[in-house]
């Protein structure tokens, strides 16, 4: 596993809990609007080959001070030994939040079964019809993500379901058919796109104000009245 970076101090992205955020390298997936192209794209990757080390070595620093550690990237689960990393978190006492776009069920559901993560965030990208276009790929298995989805919303363990809102690629048709897909979801939140000056392929793409994220919460709260806003005034 390569890790790339290690934000050693975070209050939003573990809620409720004080921690740090580690982002692995990789991603199965190419969305456009991905504002961590560097962290994706085979070419701009680069990381510390003695990363898992050297966050190990800082945990044990931090022990009694940060209260858990964010999973990020990338894509986590494309490494196939991310249940090692996480024991060695586990075992040093820290709470687990694993980042996920959902395309690996299986290696997901075992690390709920093994109780090594503690809260999962998981990408709704679109509404099925627009999925593959969204994530950038020709096509694209829903089924494992369908399963995933599945799997979160059996409610073994603390759980959300976040989108990205691009102008360009999202309408309030398919937010409400993406909030149907997931019905009965107890947290989800929409959040405002924004240009990070590192993004995959921002053509054509943009922001949705202040004032249509919350028309469009609005709308989707008809059918899933769980959902928030996230990075919006």
């Amino acid at each position: 596993m390569l890790i790339s970076g290690l934000q050693k101090l975070t209050l939003l992205d573990f809620p409720g809990t004080v921690a740090c955020t580690v982002f692995t390298a990789g991603c199965n997936f190419r969305c456009p609007f991905c504002h961590n192209a560097a962290l994706v794209l085979p070419e701009r990757i680069e990381g510390d080959p003695n990363g898992v080390a050297t966050v190990l070595r800082f945990l044990k620093t931090r022990q009694g001070i940060l209260e858990g550690v964010a999973i990020t990237g990338g894509e986590p689960l494309l490494h196939a030994d991310m249940a090692d990393f996480l024991r060695e978190i586990r075992a040093l006492g820290y709470r687990i939040k694993l980042d996920t776009n959902g395309s690996f069920p299986e290696r997901l559901e075992s690390l709920i079964a093994e109780g090594l993560v503690d809260r999962v965030a998981m990408d709704v990208k679109n509404d099925p019809a627009r999925y593959a276009d969204t994530v950038g790929l020709r096509a694209l298995d829903l089924g494992a993500v369908e399963r995933s989805r599945d799997i979160l919303m059996r409610g073994t363990v603390d759980y959300e379901f976040r989108t990205t809102v691009v102008k360009g690629l999202h309408t309030r048709e398919s937010l409400l058919e993406a909030a149907r897909w997931i019905a009965g979801a107890k947290e989800y939140y929409l959040q405002q796109y924004k240009d990070s000056g590192d993004l995959l392929d921002p053509r054509g793409l943009g922001p949705y104000s202040n004032q249509e994220m919350h028309t469009l919460r609005d709308a989707v709260a008809e059918i899933l009245p769980c959902v928030q806003l996230r990075g919006v005034d």
